[in-house]
């Protein structure tokens, strides 16, 4: 089978992917966006402090940092697909088990490396990985599409907890998320969800793209590269700061005297707008260098915390914050995929990026915990706001300078052919 050769031929052939994808990918970041709404319910019915519920995501995320590059190395051998698939069970019953609390904190904390144990399975990679190997010309907009599972969750899951809780309890909150989202998902990546290298039914192994045709850098090229490390510190800052706001945005408000229901209603915006900041993104990023859109996406959540520490009992600006916290939300993921794909190639994708994945998920691990402290010890979040605004600029400014990075075209067309390349390139002269 041919490869497309323009974007609508690639969307013709594989419009299904990337929505398919973005399913997936809402799975692996639901204990990320629907835990703010549990969060007072579980703090009065425990006694718990907000830094030990969002220790979850921590040991999750933590725990996933730590396995981010064997999983990638899993994905580059045997395909996306099949790791998906089990990933989606896993992540739903998981999910499922957190309504079982006792109340006890070390079967919180077990709850939670059962939940850590399940992301591993659908984590960024997976999803990108797949996507990535269908989609050339129109890469940007494809991976924007298939990430914007993440706004999905941001949108949905808050609204979809509140009303449980407040209608039903938190404990059927979990169970009834985390049963029926599996439900609805699963059946979809089994008919939608193949990547190049997975084998489609009823096809010939030939059918599927060699992993040894794939172009790029080794891991220990990459391991060298200076793109590697900048990537590493523009996105683990940026989850860092963003995801500890986006966990803790309904509190964040309802600090400032709103309602839960009305802060719930809100921080929905922070999904609606991220669909619209991560198509655009991915538009721009098809269309002008990649480090020039990702650093100024990374400028923008500063204005967002300029407005919450002027007046953030303002609802207008309570709003604006939520809208432009959306607009960046999730890009850092966009664009570090995109950028890993340039800068490191197809070869050893799944292991590369696998490493940069560790970085984000670090900094989910962290953000969360580091802003429910910051609450607990100061009675608010304007110092975790501060801090926010700091690590998105250090984060633009690795972005910026990547432009002097040579890209993986580059650094193939600067390789020494070997002799037997040159007999062989001779011949077919």
């Amino acid at each position: 089978m041919l490869a497309p050769r323009s974007a609508i031929e690639e969307w013709k052939s594989y419009w299904f992917l990337p929505i398919a994808g973005a399913l997936g990918y809402a799975t692996s970041v639901i204990f990320v966006y629907a835990l703010g709404p549990f969060i007072e319910p579980i703090e009065q019915e425990f006694g718990w402090s907000r830094q030990q519920i969002s220790f979850g995501i921590t040991i999750a995320s933590f725990t996933n940092a730590l396995l981010c590059v064997p999983i990638g190395m899993l994905v580059d051998k045997i395909g996306p697909r099949k790791v998906g698939l089990a990933g989606i069970l896993f992540m739903g019953a998981a999910f499922a088990l957190l309504g079982t609390a006792t109340g006890s904190w070390s079967n919180w904390v077990m709850l939670w490396f059962v939940v850590a144990f399940a992301v591993l399975w659908i984590q960024a990679t997976v999803w990108t990985s797949a996507v990535t190997s269908r989609f050339h010309h129109s890469r940007g907009f494809a991976l924007a599409i298939t990430l914007s599972g993440a706004s999905l969750s941001a949108t949905i899951f808050p609204l979809i907890a509140t009303w449980i809780i407040t209608n039903y309890d938190w404990r059927t909150g979990f169970m009834a998320m985390g049963i029926g989202w599996a439900a609805i998902v699963f059946p979809c990546l089994f008919f939608f969800f193949r990547s190049a290298k997975d084998k489609p039914k009823g096809q010939t192994q030939t059918d599927a793209v060699n992993p040894a045709s794939l172009t790029g850098l080794t891991i220990k090229e990459g391991l060298r590269s200076s793109a590697l490390y900048k990537l590493l510190l523009a996105g683990g800052f940026f989850a860092f700061t963003a995801i500890g706001i986006v966990v803790h945005f309904v509190p964040i408000l309802t600090s400032y005297g709103t309602t839960r229901v009305e802060a719930a209603s809100i921080a929905s915006l922070i999904g609606i707008f991220s669909i619209i900041g991560r198509l655009g993104t991915g538009f721009l990023l098809d269309r002008f260098p990649g480090f020039i859109v990702g650093g100024c996406a990374f400028l923008i959540p500063i204005a967002a915390c300029a407005l919450m520490l002027i007046d953030g009992t303002n609802t207008l600006y309570q709003m604006l914050a939520a809208a432009i916290f959306g607009l960046t939300l999730g890009s850092e993921v966009d664009v570090i995929a995109y950028l890993a794909a340039k800068y490191f190639g197809l070869k050893n994708f799944g292991a590369l990026y696998g490493a940069l994945v560790g970085a984000l998920t670090m900094g989910t691990a962290f953000g969360p915990l580091a802003a429910g402290a910051v609450f607990d010890n100061y009675g608010s979040y304007e110092v975790f706001l501060m801090l926010t605004a700091v690590l998105m600029g250090i984060s633009a400014v690795a972005l910026f300078t990547l432009g002097t990075t040579p890209t993986a075209e580059e650094h193939e067309q600067q390789k020494p052919i070997a002799p037997s390349e040159k007999g062989v390139a001779g011949e077919n002269i």
